[in-house]
């Protein structure tokens, strides 16, 4: 925007032959009017101008809710008016008389700022859409996000107990994202097939030299993590003499790169995650009880889909949604009776498995809906009588006293005479309850 007729042809013509779209306004109301009505990806206002100035029009812009770049043009004398306008959301200012090939540096630079903002709004919103994946209608995955979401807001090492496919690094950013590190390094490290010399390298770095192989410094990832989350999956498979070095880190918040002698002090919020008996392992001697107990301060348990079967036709429509997106096919849904197949499936790989089958269905499905031919033989074939006793009334009505006595043992912690008072019953009636229901 500027009202002298002969900028405007100059500017214009110089951003055309960049290979820009332009649009020109001579006065404020103009460029308000051509901001709503096609969205620009950059502005340029003058700031004198005879009826509102670019100051004026940068303000009512905001003020309409349109966070539009905004590069101001300026003379010499108003310098200090530019610098005003970049403290209420201006990105930048161009000084009259200004060379043409300036003018390109900046709006190139304005530009790409524009492209990685978009990009991140993409990114966040697709990680967004991952959260969903750990909601729920089951008392246990509740319990599991309340926990978690409590946790989010301490310091407090983390453990994520759940078998394998429950979602337990999905967790785990969550859990990042609702603290106040959100903004800090998430940095996930699989402890699984890697020796005892590359997982403590990628662990805690290495200083040149330090074996063969080592041509230069390596931060390692909890020195890169710094201020962040860092999410150990699957810790209940390090070797002994790693555990010893872990343990000093969760005790100190300190190491040495492999190498060094000087130590490293890092603030490093640790998440663990492992799908393995952790308890056995200690009294087979093959995990060490101090460091389990340094792990397991918040330890939070990942019900497997298999119990949490109210779940599945929501997590199925959100994969459905997700890969039809992906594949841009035709599916809206999924009907009925391979629904139920899905209920009554057990799902040994949990959420993963799951979210593998509906990629399958509609890849190779026709669409608009999921029948019983896009399912894999081993579900679509599931036995009717599974589906009608998970579904039934005393599947539920069992499942239900089960999930209320142990909220109260919980709220209780373990003491049955004070979870029989809230309850309403006597301690033997409470007592005969939990073995018939399995409750230890």
């Amino acid at each position: 925007m500027d009202d002298d007729p002969d900028i405007r042809d100059i500017l214009r013509d110089s951003l055309n032959s960049l290979g820009f779209r332009v649009l020109a306004a001579s006065n404020g109301q103009e460029c308000l009017d051509m901001v709503d009505k096609e969205g620009p990806e950059l502005v340029l206002l003058d700031i004198e101008m005879p009826d509102k100035n670019g100051l004026e029009v940068l303000k009512e812009i905001r003020q309409r809710g349109s966070d539009v770049t905004v590069i101001m043009i300026t003379a010499y004398g108003t310098i200090e008016r530019a610098v005003q306008a970049m403290k209420n959301g201006a990105f930048d200012f161009i000084t009259k008389p200004f060379e043409l090939d300036h003018i390109a540096i900046v709006v190139e630079k304005a530009l790409e700022r524009e492209r990685l903002k978009r990009g991140f709004e993409r990114f966040a919103e697709e990680a967004g859409e991952r959260y969903r994946l750990i909601g729920g209608k089951s008392p246990k995955m509740s319990e599991a996000i309340e926990t978690a979401r409590k946790a989010a807001t301490s310091k407090s090492t983390v453990l994520l107990l759940g078998e394998s496919g429950t979602g337990k690094e999905v967790f785990a950013r969550a859990i990042h994202k609702w603290s106040e590190r959100k903004d800090e390094p998430f940095i996930a490290i699989n402890c699984v097939g890697l020796s005892k010399e590359l997982l403590e390298s990628e662990l805690f770095g290495h200083e040149k030299g330090a074996f063969t192989g080592a041509h230069q410094l390596k931060k390692g990832k909890m020195e890169l993590a710094h201020g962040g989350t860092v999410f150990l999956d699957e810790v209940g498979d390090i070797s002994a003499e790693l555990q010893t070095k872990l343990l000093r880190f969760l005790q100190e918040r300190e190491f040495e790169r492999v190498g060094a002698t000087q130590p490293i002090r890092v603030d490093v919020r640790v998440i663990g995650a492992t799908n393995r008996d952790l308890s056995s392992a200690i009294k087979e001697g093959r995990f060490r009880e101090d460091l389990y107990y340094r792990l397991n301060v918040i330890p939070i348990s990942l019900p497997p889909l298999r119990e949490r079967k109210e779940d599945i036709p929501v997590l199925a429509q959100f994969f459905l949604r997700r890969f039809a997106l992906e594949t841009k096919k035709n599916f809206t849904g999924i009907i009925e009776e391979p629904e139920a197949r899905l209920i009554a499936y057990d799902w040994p790989g949990n959420v993963r498995e799951l979210a593998n089958v509906i990629e399958r269905a509609v890849v190779l499905g026709q669409g608009p809906n999921v029948t019983l031919h896009d399912l894999p033989p081993q579900i679509a074939c599931a036995e009717r009588e599974s589906i009608s006793d998970s579904l039934s009334y005393r599947h539920a009505l069992h499942a239900a006293r089960r999930e209320v006595i142990i909220r109260a043992l919980a709220y209780t912690q373990g003491n049955r005479a004070a979870a029989a008072r809230i309850l309403g019953m006597h301690k033997t009636h409470l007592l005969n309850l939990m073995k018939s229901l399995g409750i230890e």
